[in-house]
């Protein structure tokens, strides 16, 4: 799995997620459940991570999409 975006915004991720499985590539969620132990501030980001042979068009989507500032 290759990292991918990182970001405190869920619902970023949330959009992220939702644009990468349309397309057909599946993604995993890491630091989901950090909120918890973080009282919920937004201080550690969530990280989107795709699999090695779908990153490259995993990029070119969010490239397209304008979404690649942290890719």
């Amino acid at each position: 799995m290759r990292l991918i975006v990182q970001s405190v915004d869920p619902v970023r991720i949330s959009f992220l997620m939702a644009l990468l499985k349309d397309a057909g590539i599946a993604c995993i969620l890491l630091d989901q459940h950090i909120s918890a132990l973080e009282g919920g501030i937004g201080a550690f980001p969530r990280r989107l991570a795709v699999a090695e042979e779908d990153l490259a068009a995993a990029r070119r989507l969010l490239r397209e999409a304008g979404e690649d500032h942290d890719a």
